[in-house]
Order: C-alpha cells, then structure tokens, then sequence
C-alpha cells in the first residue's frame, strides 16, 4: 500500500527521486501519466492494467477522452541505481513541477504534486468537507 508523503526536488535533468518505501510497492518499472489537476499519476503495472482494462471496457464515445488523457502522454519508467526517474517536460508542464515536490501515497497509486500546490491543495480541506465524505462511507 503506497501511504505517506515525501518532499522531493526535480534535479535540471527533470529527474525525481522515488521514495524507496513505494519503490517496493510499484516495481521495477511502472507508469507515470496526468492526474486529476495539476498532479501526476504514479501507477504500478498491475494498477496500470486494471485501469487500461476498465477503460477499454468503456463504449468508445466515453473512453476515448479518458484514452487520450490516461494514455497519449504516460511514460513507462524504471527507477535508476539512485532510486530516480526522468519526468518528461510535458508531464512536468501539466503538473507545474518546477523543483520542490510533493510525493504521495495514496493507497493503490502515488500522485507526484508541485509542493505549493500540495500544501494550498491541503489548506483547502475543511473539516466539514472531510466530514461529508466520511458520512458517504459510513464511518
């Protein structure tokens, strides 16, 4: 389970480290590609299939945005012997990764955030709106 956050920064070769606690959970080689927002994705090749499988099982009207968003920019990586890995410049555009990021578990995926775009991100939580989503789940 990818759980915890990480303060990383991009070297100028638009390279990340990866946190050695996800780099058990994600493999060898895994995939980055956009997220939601201005974040990125960070799928292992299981989580990976489940979500190519699940679009491809879509009626082509409604996959084919989610094809092109998911698919047309995501990158295949392997860690190197320093634990890094190379951010394209197009990932690293849609995300506004700079230098200073944010590495985040988030259960069966990671998301890779520009830092002051995480913490505004986290400043906008309420506990109301925590609080509504808890009730969704019945706890």
């Amino acid at each position: 389970m990818l759980i915890g956050e990480y303060q990383h920064s991009i070297d100028p070769k638009g390279r990340i480290i990866v946190p050695s606690k996800f780099r058990e959970d994600l493999g060898d080689c895994f995939y980055v590609t956009k997220g939601i927002g201005q974040s990125l994705f960070v799928l292992s090749l299981p989580e990976w299939e489940k979500l190519q499988e699940k679009i491809m099982a879509m009626p082509m009207s409604k996959a084919r945005a989610l094809q092109l968003y998911f698919f047309a920019g995501a990158t295949e990586v392997e860690p190197d012997k320093q634990g890094r890995i190379m951010i394209p410049a197009h990932l690293r555009e849609h995300a506004g990764l700079t230098k200073d990021v944010a590495f985040v578990g988030v259960s069966r995926r990671a998301e890779i955030w520009d830092y002051s775009k995480w913490t505004a991100f986290n400043a906008s939580l309420t506990q109301e709106s925590i609080a509504e989503a808890m009730d969704e789940l019945e706890l």
